[in-house]
């Protein structure tokens, strides 16, 4: 009788422990299969984003600087505009990295870092001239270097940067949807080193 008892006990035992571990199981099936968010934002506005503590002024600092301005890092945001991820892409932008699959950019963090070291190559290449001839200079009071450069045509195009350096910061003042001004770019964003990025007219991811 004691051992049937025994029997008894360990098989109740056994199924409850497996009953256990099948629920945990999938509890954790669900979770893992849960879609990310995707928040929706107009900007945030980040009053210092010279200098991120630990990156110090090289390429990760620079573009972990400018992931912050944009999305505070969040890489599964789309804002009012529809601008997309970390960097806030734009579409006509992707497409010209070759991006079509706009869904597939914004839950690949490992494209979106790609698409952003391509976007700055290929805007090294459109703005080779003007780093040549502008680096150095002071414009506005504002001390111009290659990473303001490369940021400012991150905000507002190679075309727009071109225009404020000929200008010499007289054309019309240029500013995104938001009112973040081209000029807030090359302030924010001076003195990191990027010089390893190179100039590419098809950069590739």
């Amino acid at each position: 009788m004691k051992k049937f008892l025994l029997i008894i006990a360990v098989i109740t035992v056994f199924i409850f422990i497996t009953a256990f571990s099948l629920k945990a199981e999938g509890a954790r099936s669900s979770y893992v299969q849960q879609p990310d968010t995707v928040y929706t934002v107009q900007e945030f506005k980040v009053d210092d984003c010279r200098y991120i503590p630990g990156y110090g002024k090289t390429y990760l600092g620079f573009k972990e600087a400018i992931g912050f301005k944009e999305s505070q890092g969040r890489y599964r945001i789309v804002n009012t505009l529809g601008y997309l991820g970390k960097y806030q892409f734009g579409e006509a932008t992707l497409i010209t990295l070759r991006i079509h699959n706009l869904d597939y950019f914004l839950y690949s963090s490992n494209l979106q870092e790609k698409a952003f070291k391509a976007n700055c190559s290929y805007n090294k290449w459109q703005l080779q001239n003007e780093i040549e001839k502008y680096v150095g200079s002071t414009i506005n009071g504002i001390h111009i270097t290659e990473s303001g450069i490369i940021a400012a045509a991150h905000l507002a195009g190679a075309g727009s940067v071109k225009r404020f350096l000929r200008h010499n910061g007289k054309s019309k003042r240029i500013v995104d949807a938001y009112g973040t001004s081209i000029e807030q770019y090359f302030v924010k964003f001076a003195d990191y080193d990027i010089s390893f990025i190179k100039a590419t007219k098809r950069p590739t991811l």
